[in-house]
């Protein structure tokens, strides 16, 4: 086992990440741009190093700012968090090269989920279900209208590379496509630096829903069950809940089978989530989306019903070693829920940066409180705008939802706009109440 972990990332994820490297008796090592010099995750650490502005691509996003950290600091092994460089092949091999562990996937494993279609086409090749969609990538707004024609409306125009529901639109009809062919493409080129486009039949009234994959240093590869994820806005995630209510067992276990398969394809090793929509029409039915090749921001919730610490396990891996359960994983037990909370206006979901003038954290059986941030801390606008994870455990589902309500209203934060009031409706909402909802929840919440 390695001494020394630098994690190469701020914010939330960075506090989870220390605490469980110092509880494991490792060093500690933070980095930070000039806007997070007296951040959360700075104070934590054993040691943190300065790597640039606070630009994210001068700081954060730049592989030798990063890498130079990793030497000034002696660390032995990097963790990326999530976000940043955690799906950067390149940034993987380069850590690598430089004698240090590299807590995460191999970088082919990255690369061959980092491309949406040629992920689609080697899971379909593994026997995993995949919707209708294109096998090759699209560039050109004539060409989609005559893939699209062939594969049906209606259809999800998105960017073949990244993640997060950036590019991503739903087009009803050839206009429509035209209509978003251009700004897909382009959103694409400016995220991800490709243009390549991906269509694929969309799925209504779907549920999105993830496994939780984890492959051994053994080549094993196990699945620790699923998150249902369908309570986003703009394609992103905002709410998740352990198990799904649209999944039954035997749903659960068709969907945990394909998620295996689809990392022993890869060769995977370490945490990662396998994402599939599930067509509420007829559950039978069940789609891949995408891999994470990464630890999930939604993961605590999957550690609150199996009883594990997913970054522990991703360490114990990333080192050789077997994982605190060997080969049989524990089975999960209760219900937990996440809610993301973020600086943000409740209304219209847009980023409300700003100092934290008053922050209390709900406490009691069942809460789990993972913040990057706390009173007298400025969220600033260089960065995504998530200051906490709100998560809540118990027995039941309606357990979980009556403590869920009592913690949202405890939680107080004062400074920014926060979308706690959010939670609050959505707690109200019969449809999520009964666990009868779907993606399209929040558009409606909103209309």
């Amino acid at each position: 086992m390695f001494d020394s972990v630098l994690v190469a990332n701020r914010g939330e994820i960075a506090v989870r990440v220390i605490r469980t490297v110092q509880r494991m008796g490792l060093r500690a090592v933070a980095v930070h741009s000039e806007a997070d010099a007296g951040a959360r995750h700075v104070r934590l650490a054993d040691e943190a190093l300065a790597i640039g502005p606070a630009a994210p691509a001068e700081s954060y996003l730049d592989i030798d700012r990063v890498l130079g950290a990793v030497r000034e600091s002696g660390a032995q092994a990097v963790h990326p968090g999530y976000g940043f460089l955690a799906e950067h092949a390149g940034f993987a091999r380069a850590v690598l090269a430089a004698g240090c562990t590299w807590v995460g996937p191999a970088p082919e494993s990255i690369e061959a989920m980092g491309d949406k279609i040629a992920a689609r086409n080697a899971m379909s090749d593994a026997g995993v279900p995949v919707a209708p969609g294109t096998r090759r990538a699209v560039s050109d707004v004539d060409d989609a209208v005559a893939e699209a024609d062939a594969v049906g409306y209606p259809m999800m125009v998105k960017a073949a590379a990244g993640g997060g529901g950036i590019g991503m639109a739903v087009v009803a009809d050839a206009q429509g496509l035209r209509d978003a062919f251009e700004t897909a493409r382009t959103r694409a080129v400016r995220f991800f630096g490709s243009p390549s486009i991906l269509l694929e039949r969309f799925v209504p009234a779907a549920h999105h829903v993830e496994v939780q994959i984890i492959g051994l240093a053994d080549g094993v590869v196990l699945a620790l069950g699923e998150r249902d994820c369908s309570v986003q806005r703009r394609h992103q995630k905002v709410a998740e809940e352990t198990p799904s209510p649209c999944v039954d067992d035997r749903l659960r276990a068709s969907m945990s089978a394909a998620a295996v398969r689809a990392g022993e394809a890869v060769g995977y090793r370490g945490v990662g989530t396998v994402e599939f929509l599930v067509d509420t029409a007829d559950t039978g039915h069940f789609y891949f989306l995408e891999m994470n090749t990464r630890l999930q921001v939604e993961h605590p919730i999957t550690e609150l019903v199996t009883g594990l610490d997913l970054v522990e396990e991703q360490l114990l891996v990333a080192a050789g070693e077997p994982a605190t359960f060997g080969n049989s994983p524990p089975l999960p037990t209760g219900h937990a829920l996440e809610m993301r909370v973020y600086a943000e206006d409740p209304r219209r979901f847009l980023p409300s940066p700003g100092t934290i003038r008053r922050w209390e954290e709900p406490s009691g059986e069942g809460i789990r409180v993972d913040a990057g941030y706390g009173e007298g801390d400025t969220v600033t606008p260089y960065y995504d705008p998530l200051m906490a994870k709100l998560c809540v455990w118990g027995q039941d589902r309606s357990l979980v939802l009556r403590r869920a309500r009592e913690a949202v209203g405890a939680f107080v934060i004062e400074g920014p706009k926060n979308n706690l009031p959010f939670f609050l409706e959505l707690l109200d909402d019969p449809g999520f109440a009964r666990g009868t909802y779907d993606t399209g929840l929040v558009g409606r919440l909103r209309s």
